[in-house]
Protein backbone atom coordinates (compact mmCIF):
# COMPACT_ATOMS: atom_id res chain seq x y z
CA UNK A 1 0.00 0.00 0.00
CA UNK A 2 1.39 3.34 -0.93
CA UNK A 3 0.44 6.38 1.73
CA UNK A 4 0.74 9.92 0.11
CA UNK A 5 0.20 13.20 2.37
CA UNK A 6 -1.20 15.77 0.19
CA UNK A 7 -2.57 19.13 0.34
CA UNK A 8 -5.36 19.98 -2.36
CA UNK A 9 -7.11 24.07 -1.75
CA UNK A 10 -6.45 25.03 2.00
CA UNK A 11 -7.02 21.06 3.35
CA UNK A 12 -4.24 18.36 4.19
CA UNK A 13 -5.25 14.82 4.57
CA UNK A 14 -3.51 11.43 4.35
CA UNK A 15 -4.43 9.61 1.32
CA UNK A 16 -3.74 5.60 -0.31
CA UNK A 17 -2.68 6.17 -3.85
CA UNK A 18 -4.19 3.55 -6.55
CA UNK A 19 -5.68 3.66 -10.26
CA UNK A 20 -8.81 4.89 -11.55
CA UNK A 21 -11.39 2.97 -12.94
CA UNK A 22 -12.92 3.48 -15.98
CA UNK A 23 -11.22 5.38 -19.43
CA UNK A 24 -9.35 8.25 -17.25
CA UNK A 25 -9.08 11.82 -17.81
CA UNK A 26 -9.40 12.89 -21.99
CA UNK A 27 -6.28 13.21 -23.82
CA UNK A 28 -4.45 11.31 -21.63
CA UNK A 29 -4.34 7.96 -22.93
CA UNK A 30 -4.22 6.18 -19.34
CA UNK A 31 -7.38 3.98 -18.23
CA UNK A 32 -8.07 5.31 -15.42
CA UNK A 33 -4.89 7.37 -14.34
CA UNK A 34 -3.66 7.85 -10.61
CA UNK A 35 -5.94 8.72 -7.79
CA UNK A 36 -5.16 9.18 -4.37
CA UNK A 37 -8.17 8.11 -1.85
CA UNK A 38 -8.47 10.14 1.03
CA UNK A 39 -8.64 8.53 4.33
CA UNK A 40 -11.23 9.31 7.09
CA UNK A 41 -8.40 8.69 9.87
CA UNK A 42 -4.61 9.18 10.23
CA UNK A 43 -2.53 6.42 9.27
CA UNK A 44 -0.52 6.27 12.45
CA UNK A 45 -3.66 6.45 14.27
CA UNK A 46 -4.38 2.99 16.82
CA UNK A 47 -6.97 0.54 15.67
CA UNK A 48 -7.83 -1.34 12.73
CA UNK A 49 -9.90 1.93 11.41
CA UNK A 50 -6.58 3.58 11.35
CA UNK A 51 -6.59 3.03 7.53
CA UNK A 52 -10.26 4.00 6.64
CA UNK A 53 -10.97 5.33 2.92
CA UNK A 54 -13.42 7.83 3.05
CA UNK A 55 -14.99 7.30 0.15
CA UNK A 56 -13.75 10.09 -1.79
CA UNK A 57 -10.40 10.37 -4.43
CA UNK A 58 -8.81 12.50 -6.17
CA UNK A 59 -6.52 12.77 -9.71
CA UNK A 60 -2.87 12.61 -8.58
CA UNK A 61 -2.63 16.54 -10.62
CA UNK A 62 -5.22 17.68 -8.68
CA UNK A 63 -3.65 17.27 -5.23
CA UNK A 64 -0.15 18.60 -4.20
CA UNK A 65 2.60 15.87 -3.20
CA UNK A 66 3.41 16.58 0.60
CA UNK A 67 6.14 15.35 2.18
CA UNK A 68 4.72 11.99 3.96
CA UNK A 69 5.52 12.23 7.19
CA UNK A 70 6.20 15.62 9.86
CA UNK A 71 8.29 13.42 12.39
CA UNK A 72 9.33 14.58 15.83
CA UNK A 73 13.01 14.07 14.23
CA UNK A 74 15.11 12.29 11.75
CA UNK A 75 17.48 10.25 12.57
CA UNK A 76 20.66 9.49 10.03
CA UNK A 77 23.11 6.85 10.08
CA UNK A 78 26.71 8.11 8.65
CA UNK A 79 28.98 6.05 6.38
CA UNK A 80 26.70 3.09 6.01
CA UNK A 81 27.79 1.86 2.98
CA UNK A 82 31.67 0.42 2.55
CA UNK A 83 32.54 2.49 -0.75
CA UNK A 84 31.01 5.74 0.74
CA UNK A 85 32.88 5.58 3.54
CA UNK A 86 35.75 5.10 1.44
CA UNK A 87 35.63 7.76 -0.82
CA UNK A 88 34.96 10.27 1.77
CA UNK A 89 38.41 9.23 3.05
CA UNK A 90 37.84 6.43 6.01
CA UNK A 91 36.86 2.88 6.31
CA UNK A 92 33.68 1.68 6.94
CA UNK A 93 32.86 1.70 11.12
CA UNK A 94 32.17 -0.84 13.07
CA UNK A 95 29.32 0.26 14.32
CA UNK A 96 26.09 2.68 12.94
CA UNK A 97 27.09 6.34 13.11
CA UNK A 98 24.29 7.95 14.43
CA UNK A 99 23.63 11.88 13.60
CA UNK A 100 19.94 13.63 13.51
CA UNK A 101 18.28 16.18 11.53
CA UNK A 102 15.98 18.76 12.43
CA UNK A 103 12.26 18.46 11.58
CA UNK A 104 12.15 21.98 10.12
CA UNK A 105 14.87 20.26 7.42
CA UNK A 106 11.44 18.14 5.51
CA UNK A 107 10.70 19.31 2.45
CA UNK A 108 8.40 17.23 -0.16
CA UNK A 109 8.07 16.54 -3.68
CA UNK A 110 9.16 18.81 -6.21
CA UNK A 111 10.17 21.90 -3.16
CA UNK A 112 13.17 23.47 -4.22
CA UNK A 113 16.29 22.62 -2.04
CA UNK A 114 17.12 25.85 -1.10
CA UNK A 115 21.16 26.49 -1.80
CA UNK A 116 22.18 28.92 1.53
CA UNK A 117 24.56 30.76 -0.67
CA UNK A 118 27.15 32.67 1.40
CA UNK A 119 26.90 30.21 4.52
CA UNK A 120 28.62 27.37 1.81
CA UNK A 121 30.64 26.84 -1.10
CA UNK A 122 29.65 23.08 -1.69
CA UNK A 123 25.96 21.58 -1.00
CA UNK A 124 26.03 17.61 -1.74
CA UNK A 125 23.32 15.30 -2.82
CA UNK A 126 22.58 11.91 -0.97
CA UNK A 127 20.19 9.47 -2.25
CA UNK A 128 19.14 6.93 0.61
CA UNK A 129 16.38 4.67 1.94
CA UNK A 130 14.18 6.16 4.65
CA UNK A 131 12.51 4.11 7.62
CA UNK A 132 9.30 5.28 8.79
CA UNK A 133 8.27 3.74 12.08
CA UNK A 134 5.04 2.97 13.17
CA UNK A 135 4.42 3.08 16.79
CA UNK A 136 6.43 4.35 19.83
CA UNK A 137 8.93 1.72 20.90
CA UNK A 138 12.39 1.73 22.35
CA UNK A 139 14.99 -0.90 22.90
CA UNK A 140 13.39 -2.87 20.01
CA UNK A 141 15.50 -6.67 19.59
CA UNK A 142 16.58 -6.76 15.76
CA UNK A 143 14.12 -9.60 15.20
CA UNK A 144 11.08 -7.91 15.75
CA UNK A 145 11.81 -4.91 14.35
CA UNK A 146 9.54 -5.40 11.43
CA UNK A 147 6.80 -5.12 14.19
CA UNK A 148 7.52 -1.09 14.44
CA UNK A 149 8.00 -0.09 11.03
CA UNK A 150 5.68 1.28 9.18
CA UNK A 151 6.99 1.42 5.62
CA UNK A 152 9.70 3.22 3.77
CA UNK A 153 9.80 5.87 1.30
CA UNK A 154 13.09 7.40 -0.64
CA UNK A 155 14.85 10.44 0.86
CA UNK A 156 17.79 13.03 0.21
CA UNK A 157 20.70 13.68 3.09
CA UNK A 158 21.39 17.05 1.50
CA UNK A 159 24.70 18.25 2.85
CA UNK A 160 26.82 21.30 3.03
CA UNK A 161 30.13 19.52 2.78
CA UNK A 162 32.26 22.43 3.10
CA UNK A 163 30.94 22.89 6.60
CA UNK A 164 30.74 19.23 7.60
CA UNK A 165 34.44 19.08 7.21
CA UNK A 166 35.25 22.50 9.22
CA UNK A 167 32.69 21.97 11.96
CA UNK A 168 33.54 18.28 12.40
CA UNK A 169 30.30 18.06 13.32
CA UNK A 170 27.40 17.49 11.30
CA UNK A 171 24.48 19.79 12.99
CA UNK A 172 24.45 22.70 10.52
CA UNK A 173 25.72 20.79 7.82
CA UNK A 174 23.10 18.93 7.58
CA UNK A 175 20.27 21.31 8.93
CA UNK A 176 19.46 23.66 6.41
CA UNK A 177 16.43 23.99 6.13
CA UNK A 178 14.89 21.99 3.02
CA UNK A 179 17.88 20.06 3.48
CA UNK A 180 15.56 16.20 3.84
CA UNK A 181 13.30 15.62 0.79
CA UNK A 182 10.96 12.80 1.82
CA UNK A 183 9.17 11.69 -0.63
CA UNK A 184 6.63 10.60 -2.85
CA UNK A 185 4.82 8.49 -0.37
CA UNK A 186 5.29 5.68 2.31
CA UNK A 187 5.29 2.05 0.55
CA UNK A 188 4.38 -0.15 3.38
CA UNK A 189 4.66 -3.20 1.52
CA UNK A 190 8.15 -3.52 0.00
CA UNK A 191 10.73 -5.68 1.22
CA UNK A 192 13.65 -3.45 1.79
CA UNK A 193 16.81 -6.73 1.71
CA UNK A 194 17.58 -5.71 -1.75
CA UNK A 195 16.35 -2.93 -3.68
CA UNK A 196 18.33 -0.63 -6.32
CA UNK A 197 18.70 2.91 -5.76
CA UNK A 198 19.55 5.44 -8.42
CA UNK A 199 20.53 9.15 -7.84
CA UNK A 200 20.27 11.46 -10.82
CA UNK A 201 21.30 14.94 -11.56
CA UNK A 202 19.84 16.75 -14.62
CA UNK A 203 18.71 13.32 -15.53
CA UNK A 204 22.61 11.67 -15.25
CA UNK A 205 22.96 8.92 -13.31
CA UNK A 206 25.40 9.72 -9.94
CA UNK A 207 24.63 6.98 -7.55
CA UNK A 208 24.03 3.54 -8.22
CA UNK A 209 23.42 0.60 -5.47
CA UNK A 210 21.39 -1.78 -3.76
CA UNK A 211 20.05 -2.14 -0.35
CA UNK A 212 21.96 -5.36 -0.05
CA UNK A 213 24.99 -3.62 0.39
CA UNK A 214 24.42 -1.78 3.40
CA UNK A 215 27.03 -2.46 5.85
CA UNK A 216 24.30 -2.45 8.92
CA UNK A 217 20.56 -3.65 7.88
CA UNK A 218 17.57 -1.96 8.62
CA UNK A 219 16.72 -4.16 11.30
CA UNK A 220 20.11 -3.62 12.69
CA UNK A 221 19.67 -0.14 12.46
CA UNK A 222 15.94 0.05 14.18
CA UNK A 223 17.27 -2.14 16.89
CA UNK A 224 20.39 0.16 17.11
CA UNK A 225 18.67 3.56 17.12
CA UNK A 226 16.00 2.45 19.75
CA UNK A 227 18.52 1.36 21.84
CA UNK A 228 19.86 4.99 22.01
CA UNK A 229 16.22 6.96 22.35
CA UNK A 230 12.60 6.49 22.31
CA UNK A 231 11.16 6.23 18.49
CA UNK A 232 8.07 7.80 18.11
CA UNK A 233 5.04 7.15 14.93
CA UNK A 234 6.32 9.06 12.14
CA UNK A 235 9.88 9.06 12.88
CA UNK A 236 12.07 9.15 10.40
CA UNK A 237 15.61 6.91 10.02
CA UNK A 238 17.77 7.65 7.23
CA UNK A 239 19.72 4.45 6.53
CA UNK A 240 23.47 6.13 4.20
CA UNK A 241 23.84 6.96 1.23
CA UNK A 242 25.91 4.77 -1.11
CA UNK A 243 29.44 5.98 -3.07
CA UNK A 244 28.59 8.60 -5.95
CA UNK A 245 27.89 11.62 -3.78
CA UNK A 246 29.37 15.02 -5.49
CA UNK A 247 27.91 18.61 -5.40
CA UNK A 248 24.73 20.52 -7.03
CA UNK A 249 24.39 23.54 -8.25
CA UNK A 250 21.48 26.65 -8.25
CA UNK A 251 19.23 25.06 -11.42
CA UNK A 252 19.90 21.79 -10.90
CA UNK A 253 17.66 18.94 -10.73
CA UNK A 254 18.53 16.07 -7.98
CA UNK A 255 16.35 12.27 -8.45
CA UNK A 256 16.25 9.43 -5.74
CA UNK A 257 14.49 6.41 -7.27
CA UNK A 258 13.96 3.31 -5.23
CA UNK A 259 13.03 0.15 -6.66
CA UNK A 260 9.33 -0.46 -5.50
CA UNK A 261 8.84 2.44 -3.76
CA UNK A 262 8.79 5.47 -5.86
CA UNK A 263 10.96 8.46 -7.84
CA UNK A 264 11.51 11.86 -5.27
CA UNK A 265 12.65 14.80 -7.13
CA UNK A 266 13.54 18.14 -6.09
CA UNK A 267 14.61 21.08 -8.43
CA UNK A 268 17.79 23.08 -6.54
CA UNK A 269 17.28 27.38 -6.21
CA UNK A 270 18.85 29.93 -4.34
CA UNK A 271 17.48 30.23 -0.61
CA UNK A 272 16.07 33.94 -0.66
Amino acid sequence: MRIARFAIGDEVGYGVMGEARGDGPPGTGVAGGQIVAPLSGHPFGPGPDAIRLAGSSHLLDEVRLLAPVLPSKVIAVGKNYADHAREMGGEPPPEPILFLKPSTAISGPGDPIRYPVGQTQRVDYEGELAIIIGRLCREVPASQAAGVIFGYTCANDVTARDLQERDGQWARAKGFDTFCPLGPWIETDVDPADLELVTLVNGEVRQRARTSQLLHDVAELVAYASNVMTLLPGDVLLTGTPAGVGPLEVGDEVTVTIENIGTLTNPVAKRD
